[in-house]
């Protein structure tokens, strides 16, 4: 495999820490002239040149962007169909009442690799319009950081619904704005309120028909007047048998790609 393929590729799976450190980047770009001295004990280092009143300044910058680091991943995975995948694969869970199986890595990794799949168009369009565009230094980190978040963007809109979109725009008291021109902070509450919404959706059409075989199960016991005997010892396998004969893990992980348009 030559080089150039092996750049792309690896920029598939790099494409959060380069958004990271453009908005790091914006931030710290404000305060490279400032004066930052740490020390402990006898040891000191000093950034910058010596502008006394931005010392607080530039220190709070650095504090927020390591807090932002912090939460980052757990932003960023709001801002994909993960929220989506993880809550329907945790409604299976649920219906076919099990308590530990599949376990929570299982569930959370399926999950990743259904999201890296999904977005994986998201992140070839971040990777050519502005990895590579800022790799080659034609341009800052400002033009790739809005044209990453562009695709984003584009991204949530099309899986969220208007209704929620118009309701934090509203709150946010914005005049009549394009689509393309919302900001990210009406676009991705939004987005996750519709993603909950869908997510629970689906959740509820697949306990109906498990539902169902509790309700028969239970029947024929009080008909046959085993009303001391639990319905889950007869449910449960039942279940497990008509969720391997419909290749139910196909079925869901197919309605969950499809639910993105794919």
């Amino acid at each position: 495999m030559n080089e150039p393929s092996k750049i792309k590729k690896s920029g598939h799976y790099r494409w959060v820490a380069v958004l990271l450190v453009f908005l790091c980047a914006g931030i710290m770009g404000a305060s490279a002239q400032t004066n930052i001295t740490t020390g402990f004990g006898p040891v000191q280092i000093t950034l910058g040149t010596n502008n006394g009143p931005q010392d607080v300044d530039a220190s709070v910058k650095v504090l927020a962007v390591l807090t932002l680091l912090t939460l980052a991943p757990s932003i960023l995975l709001l801002m994909t169909c993960f929220t989506r995948i993880v809550i329907v694969l945790s409604f299976v869970r649920t219906a076919l009442q099990l308590q530990g199986t599949p376990a929570n890595q299982i569930i959370v990794g399926l999950s990743l690799f259904l999201t890296m799949f999904i977005m994986a168009p998201v992140w070839d369009g971040i990777q050519n319009d502005a990895l590579t565009p800022y790799q080659a230094n034609q341009i800052n980190s400002q033009q790739a950081m809005d044209r990453a978040s562009a695709h984003i963007r584009t991204f949530m809109l099309q899986q969220a619904r208007p209704k929620d979109v118009e309701l934090f725009a509203q709150m946010a008291k914005l005049q009549p704005t394009k689509p393309d021109d919302l900001p990210l902070r009406v676009v991705i509450p939004g987005f996750i309120i519709s993603e909950l919404r869908t997510a629970f959706q689906m959740g509820f059409l697949i306990f109906v028909p498990f539902i169902l075989i509790d309700l028969v199960v239970a029947t024929v016991l009080m008909s046959m007047g085993m009303m001391m005997m639990p319905p889950t010892v007869f449910s449960l396998p039942l279940k497990l048998l008509l969720f391997v004969l419909v290749d139910g893990w196909s079925l869901i992980v197919t309605s969950l790609v499809h639910s993105f348009g794919m």
